[in-house]
């Protein structure tokens, strides 16, 4: 596609995937003569040590002169499907550890911004530099601050020993055959988030509780122990209270503490935040403190929720108007203090003269979306139920047929609060007419967690009867 600069490559996914010539690396010649020659056999080395670099491609270059169709090139998926767009592609290779990253077609090292300190940053790079091999970049992750020279080793003679899997299988490939994988998704996630602060691992499947020990014992032995078999009947989510928490916070209206909300709507361009004070009250004199501190945990809760969902793209969020540019400016450093710890690249513009707040925030992957809502169960989903006069008809034909067929005792009906009241009200309630028709009482039981039309009959021994 010279026209978008870019090319479509067919990795075996329904659609073809993007791949833009910002996102061939400097180094795409130099990846195609490696494949070229690995492929015809010529080369027989693991690593790079005697490849000769070619020179870094024009910034400013067609993609044409670069690709040509039924060319074969070894990618990397840059960003997953999202909606109706295929994957975004990336031939600037990488492949990631726990401590760092390998880059390969390069000798930079470089270090995680995060990573403060000059003295350390030195020491870091001073380690790498002596340890990794030529024609090798290497990124060092923040979790690198403070290890020593026998963990940067492993992580990276790990990250090696990959690349030579990569090579070897790379001969023999025929595309769109993948070629290297990412770790299991548990793996994945452990090597990114795993501190010394975990306490507790929790793990329901027995094969993902023997890779996730497996990994934690290789990449960190003294944690090794915190990681547990779950075992109990209930759920796993509902035991430690998650799933209430997913259905807490992924709703469509987000409640904060002080009786604001926010609500989040998502369209194909964009995803966009309104923050509404709610019933928090406030008089003239301190309705603008009062938009600030509203503002203020609304942005907390704003990042909170951007990395729970996983949102990527543009976010614009709807702040309450503060007339204060002073307010404005506190907001907007308030706001870029709470996304520091985010780990995905984002951008934050200060707020514009509506009060709208805007955020681009790197996607890789389509945003985490969990249905809250629920089918009705009294409905079952139909928005219509069963009217009165029929549910009472169905509750007497099962009465019946307990009483004279298989002749119960000391029955209890349990229902909705409504329906026992309607039951029991008025002189001749519908109980004493069950009671002049069977000759025997029913307890009737009201229960509020039943939905409106739910019955169910119980015996003496408070044990339910089937129908």
């Amino acid at each position: 596609m010279p026209g978008l600069n870019a090319a479509f490559v067919d990795v075996g996914y329904e659609k073809d995937a993007f791949l833009h010539y910002l996102d061939l690396g400097p180094q795409v010649q130099s990846l195609l003569k490696l494949t070229r020659i690995v492929k015809n056999g010529s080369y027989q080395e693991k690593l790079l040590n005697s490849l000769k670099l070619e020179k870094d491609i024009d910034k400013a270059g067609k993609i044409s002169d670069i690709l040509s169709k039924n060319m074969l090139l070894p990618v990397q998926i840059a960003k997953e499907p999202i909606s109706t767009k295929g994957p975004r592609l990336s031939s600037d290779l990488s492949i990631a550890g726990r401590f760092v990253v390998l880059v390969p077609f390069s000798s930079a090292v470089s270090i995680s911004k995060r990573i403060k300190g000059s003295n350390e940053r030195t020491r870091l790079k001073k380690i790498v530099e002596g340890i990794k091999p030529p024609n090798f970049g290497v990124i060092i992750r923040t979790v690198s601050e403070g290890k020593g020279v026998d963990e940067l080793q492993k992580d990276l003679l790990d990250l090696i020993s990959k690349w030579e899997i990569f090579t070897k299988r790379l001969r023999t490939a025929e595309p769109p055959q993948k070629v290297l994988g990412e770790m299991d998704r548990a793996s994945t996630i452990l090597r990114d988030l795993l501190t010394d602060e975990f306490t507790h691992i929790h793990v329901n499947d027995p094969v993902i509780y023997e890779e996730t020990k497996s990994y934690v014992q290789d990449i960190s032995p003294d944690l090794e122990k915190i990681v547990k078999l779950y075992k109990h009947k209930e759920p796993i989510f509902d035991h430690f209270g998650v799933e209430k928490q997913i259905k807490a916070a992924f709703g469509k209206t987000v409640t904060l503490q002080g009786g604001a909300y926010l609500v989040i709507e998502h369209t194909e361009a964009l995803h966009v935040v309104d923050v509404n004070s709610g019933n928090r009250s406030a008089n003239k004199e301190n309705q603008e403190d009062n938009a600030l501190l509203v503002n203020m945990e609304a942005a907390k809760e704003i990042a909170r929720q951007l990395r729970l969902r996983d949102m990527g793209g543009i976010v614009v969020i709807d702040f309450i108007d503060m007339h204060k540019p002073t307010h404005r400016k506190e907001l907007y450093s308030f706001l870029k203090d709470c996304m520091a710890t985010d780990r995905a690249r984002h951008t934050i513009l200060p707020p514009s003269k509506f009060g709208l707040v805007q955020i681009t925030r790197q996607r890789v992957r389509p945003e985490m979306n969990i249905v809250t809502n629920e089918k009705c169960p009294a409905c079952d989903g139909t928005g219509e139920i069963r009217s009165s006069i029929v549910l009472m008809d169905d509750i007497e034909n099962n009465l019946s047929f307990i009483l004279q067929e298989q002749n119960e005792k000391g029955i209890s009906l349990c229902v909705h609060p409504y329906i026992a009241a309607f039951i029991k009200s008025g002189f001749i309630s519908k109980r004493i007419k069950w009671f002049l028709k069977f000759q025997k009482w029913i307890k009737v039981v009201p229960v509020t967690s039943y939905y409106l039309t739910e019955f169910h009959f119980f015996n003496a021994k408070d044990e339910e009867i089937k129908l």
